[in-house]
């Protein structure tokens, strides 16, 4: 079944053996930057040439029916900003809402809130079935490491390789795959230069705006 890149980005940052993400910080990120990509595969988000986002009306392809998508629309719609700029706003609100939205559709589920516990930044969530995550992290991590050419994937997986390698995505990523296959993921990042230019530099440095954001975080 086809996930939007969101939802895809998040079963590839999900540790099925810890059934936890492995880095909720890092996948916030990777998962923004992820739903960015998918409004601007919808063609619903263009940049001008400032390099801002900007929204235009939604066709046949538009995000209607996805709430993610809808939500972060109207957010983006409201001032414009560079893709940069979106990736590091409210990319907990996001990683939260892909949480939701996999819970409806039966692929997660979240523990409830226990009113008398004590308060936790985010509700547990658990995988009973981990193929679909596990099938994705091989699929990509063997996309980068392998010698299909790199126009023969498709857009979504030639997206999830960028953010893989340049997010330093460990669980299908190793250092030495990405300094091995340096080429291949800059070919696969171009991919999605020809939709949005400035989304994939942003993409691109998405390591560096982690460590920034972050004041130093692991991933190397």
């Amino acid at each position: 079944m086809s996930r939007g890149l969101h939802l895809a980005a998040y079963l590839m940052a999900f540790d099925t053996r810890a059934q936890v993400l492995q880095d909720r910080t890092r996948a916030g990120y990777l998962v923004r930057a992820a739903a960015l990509a998918e409004l601007a595969r919808r063609g619903v988000c263009v940049e001008d040439g400032a390099g801002r986002v900007q929204v235009v009306p939604a066709g046949p392809g538009g995000p209607a029916g996805d709430r993610v998508l809808d939500a972060l629309l109207a957010e983006v719609g409201e001032r414009p900003r560079s893709w940069k700029a979106w990736i590091r706003r409210g990319r907990d609100d996001t990683l939260e809402a892909v949480e939701e939205r996999l819970t409806v559709l039966g692929v997660v589920t979240m523990a409830d809130r226990d009113p008398h516990g004590p308060v936790t930044p985010f509700r547990a969530v658990a995988m009973a079935d981990p193929r679909e995550a596990l099938d994705l992290q091989v699929r990509v991590a063997e996309l980068v490491r392998g010698a299909a050419p790199v126009g023969g994937a498709s857009f979504d997986d030639a997206v999830l390789a960028a953010l893989a390698a340049h997010g330093h995505l460990r669980l299908v990523l190793s250092r030495r795959d990405r300094r091995t296959h340096a080429g291949r993921v800059t070919a696969f990042t171009g991919r999605l230069a020809e939709r949005a230019p400035g989304l994939a530099r942003a993409v691109a440095g998405l390591n560096l705006t982690m460590v920034a954001g972050q004041g130093g975080m692991g991933g190397s």
